[in-house]
């Protein structure tokens, strides 16, 4: 047997031995979900038969009340049926959240299942603090995320190997496979981490750009009166179309903030996960304003201004550099065209009346 095989059997059977204790380790937690499962089933049967009771004591009157209340977006003419006033086909919905609904629960249980090996040695060598931050860049700052993670770094590695192995039967020689396999070994463990990476600095951008609109907000609702929490609240609420990072990253630290946290623990996060001097100084303004007060309004109106300056510097800086580049480019393309506009004419007169002179 040749050592390719070799190698790719003991691939084999290193990955059915992972799968055997991920097979257990999920027994384990299913296990322990169905018994959550039929505690909360059983709860929620118990408060559903009291809202029954309370709603038959109550008449027409609170249930007609009642209704608007349980779907805000719904219209006053709006049925059960309906949403928005139009009538809506209960089998179009279903499915799809169905489907969600069991890609999340999956999703978690894997989750919890890698998030148990996190604290061990081979954990802390798989995900690494570099990688636990490139998590919190991406927005995954719960365990099961990181445990997700380490068994997608898992999953890939064992894979890779195996599809090369399979693959290179047909289209390496035999004295390199062995190298094919140790190469794709390396590229299966470091893919979810260069995905990572690549997500982490489009949000990054997404922080950069997004700034001077947060502090543009954040001057104009300090400056109608109200808290920082007040508008913290509205900018989560009503600006996460324009502010689509910032705005989950305030969210969850308003959440942290609702748990217990104080101000500056909660906003800890946000200012040292993205590496950005700006943002980090926005989050010391607001640490400061929670905690003794006073008017921002002029402070926010100089950082706004040094923002869009800095950024119009970095417009400038990249038109620069798309001058450079279009040049080759212009070289490449537009030269060889000028050339025969311009001296095309010469050059087939040159030509024409050297075969006069030959004749």
């Amino acid at each position: 047997m040749r050592s390719d095989r070799l190698v790719a059997l003991a691939l084999a059977l290193g990955m059915l031995g992972c799968l055997l204790l991920g097979y257990v380790a999920l027994a384990r937690v299913a296990q322990a979900r169905r018994g959550a499962r039929t505690l909360a089933n059983a709860l929620e049967r118990r408060s559903a038969a009291r809202v029954t009771a309370s709603e038959q004591a109550s008449g027409a009157s609170s249930a007609a009340v009642a209704l608007p209340l349980q779907n805000p977006r719904a219209t006053p003419g709006a049925t059960a049926g309906q949403r928005d006033g139009k009538p809506v086909d209960p089998a179009s919905v279903a499915p799809r959240s169905t489907f969600a609904r069991y890609l999340a629960a999956w999703q978690s249980r894997f989750g919890h299942a890698g998030s148990r090996w996190l604290d061990t040695s081979l954990g802390r060598q798989i995900v690494a603090s570099e990688d636990r931050r490139l998590l919190e860049q991406c927005g995954f700052v719960d365990a099961d995320a990181r445990g997700f993670f380490l068994l997608a770094r898992l999953a890939c590695a064992l894979v890779a190997p195996l599809l090369a192995s399979w693959l290179g039967d047909a289209l390496v020689p035999g004295s390199y496979r062995v190298a094919v396999i140790v190469a794709s070994f390396v590229t299966g463990f470091m893919l979810p981490k260069l995905v990572l990476g690549r997500r982490a600095a489009i949000r990054r951008r997404a922080v950069t750009d997004e700034m001077p609109v947060l502090v543009d907000l954040l001057r104009l609702l300090q400056g109608v009166g109200l808290s920082l929490d007040q508008s913290l609240r509205i900018i989560v609420n009503d600006f996460r179309s324009m502010l689509p990072v910032l705005s989950g990253e305030l969210d969850l630290a308003q959440r942290q903030f609702a748990a217990g946290r104080t101000r500056e623990q909660s906003l800890q996060r946000l200012g040292t996960s993205f590496e950005n001097e700006d943002l980090r100084a926005i989050v010391r303004l607001m640490i400061q304003v929670d905690r003794h007060g006073g008017a921002v309004q002029e402070p926010l109106k100089q950082f706004g201004d040094r923002l869009r300056e800095a950024r119009r510097a970095t417009l400038r800086e990249r038109i620069g550099h798309i001058t450079v580049k279009m040049t080759g480019v212009m070289i490449v393309t537009l030269l060889p065209a000028l050339l025969i506009v311009t001296a095309g004419p010469g050059l087939l007169a040159i030509i024409r009346s050297l075969a006069a002179v030959h004749r």
